[in-house]
């Protein structure tokens, strides 16, 4: 007899065994998930500056002498070469007193001529005739001295090079020293950054190992990367205390001038690293600050496990500790598992990987 409490426990049954049924299949269609391991590879990062871009030349053009400005020869932002005549003193006063030397240097000549003829007839001493030798030889230096202030009334570009704002007009009163213009030769450039002091050392350690360090690149004010490769020359003596960084200076080429004196840009410099342990960004994942990733282990569960980066590079990470390189990582569905939850993956070698992290990427 089938009594209506049998019923009602055959139902239960059933919908029991559906419900386990359902739990199996769903166990049985769960996807394999993508895993790799970490990947040993030199890389390199590169590291950016803020600089200061410097002439190699950069001086002051100013007057050795005093007086009006009688010409000016050149304009403003032109590019003077060596020797050409960029200002002119008026002359008059230095002319005058270069023809008073003149004439003195004249006249102590005829007198050590007088002089040595009598030395020689023996009607005067040596002293007379040596006395006579040392007037002629001080209005000879005052020749020369007065031709040397003359010459100074003709300014001319000491070396090619491109000019900056003109500080004086025609006409105006020059004192001795007065500043007429700045001159840049800008052929080569100099270009100071900061360096931190950790990093200082990271460049020294690596600077006879690896000659790429020394290679650096600009980046412009308009974000484009300027098409001359520079290199590292010198680095300052001293560390500054109130920041901890230290200056180092760069020289580039500029054989287009496209550069000039006083502009700003950034510094990028290669910063290599030795078999480095790599892992895809994708499988890295944040809690409170910290980097963490889920690691498979022997028992095939997941493992939560913090991991501190080095350094970023395009779509992968560097390692600094945390892993070993035989230790399985997780690359995809990180926010559906949980740690300790059993893992079904499909690891990858990493070479793989990271060539199609590379194809995505470009």
């Amino acid at each position: 007899m089938i009594t209506k409490a049998s019923i009602v426990l055959g139902l239960i049954a059933t919908l029991l065994s559906g419900c386990n049924q359902e739990e199996n299949d769903k166990h049985e269609e769960m996807p394999k998930l993508e895993a790799t391991t970490p990947l040993r590879e030199d890389t390199s990062i590169i590291k950016e500056y803020v600089c200061q871009i410097r002439a190699i030349r950069h001086i002051e053009v100013r007057a050795l002498e005093k007086g009006y400005v009688q010409n000016i020869f050149v304009d403003e932002g032109q590019w003077v070469h060596k020797g050409a005549p960029m200002f002119k003193i008026m002359p008059n006063i230095y002319q005058a007193e270069l023809l008073k030397a003149q004439a003195e240097a004249n006249n102590m000549h005829i007198e050590y001529l007088n002089t040595k003829g009598l030395a020689d007839q023996k009607i005067v001493s040596a002293n007379e005739l040596a006395l006579a030798k040392a007037k002629l030889d001080k209005a000879n230096a005052e020749v020369k001295l007065a031709a040397t202030h003359l010459s100074f009334t003709d300014i001319n570009a000491p070396f090619d090079g491109l000019m900056d704002h003109l500080n004086v007009r025609v006409g105006s009163l020059l004192d001795e020293g007065s500043l007429l213009t700045t001159l840049s030769d800008t052929s080569k450039l100099w270009v100071y950054f900061n360096v931190p002091e950790a990093e200082y050392l990271d460049y020294k350690l690596h600077q006879s190992e690896d000659d790429r360090v020394k290679i650096v690149k600009i980046r412009m004010a308009n974000g484009k990367i300027f098409d001359q490769p520079g290199e590292i020359s010198t680095i300052e003596a001293d560390f500054d205390n109130s920041s901890g960084n230290i200056e180092f200076r760069a020289t580039f080429p500029n054989p287009g001038k496209l550069l000039r004196h006083g502009e700003t840009g950034t510094i990028l410099m290669t910063k290599p690293y030795k078999n480095a342990q790599l892992i895809p960004q994708k499988a890295v994942f944040e809690i409170m600050d910290k980097n963490y990733v889920y690691v498979i282990n022997k028992e095939n569960k997941l493992e939560q496990r913090m991991v501190k980066i080095e350094a970023d590079i395009p779509y992968l990470f560097i390692i600094k500790e945390g892993l070993r390189d035989d230790d399985k990582i997780l690359l995809e569905g990180l926010r559906k598992v949980h740690s300790g939850e059993e893992a079904n993956i499909d690891l990858r070698p990493p070479e793989k990987v990271l060539s199609e992290l590379k194809l995505y990427t470009e």
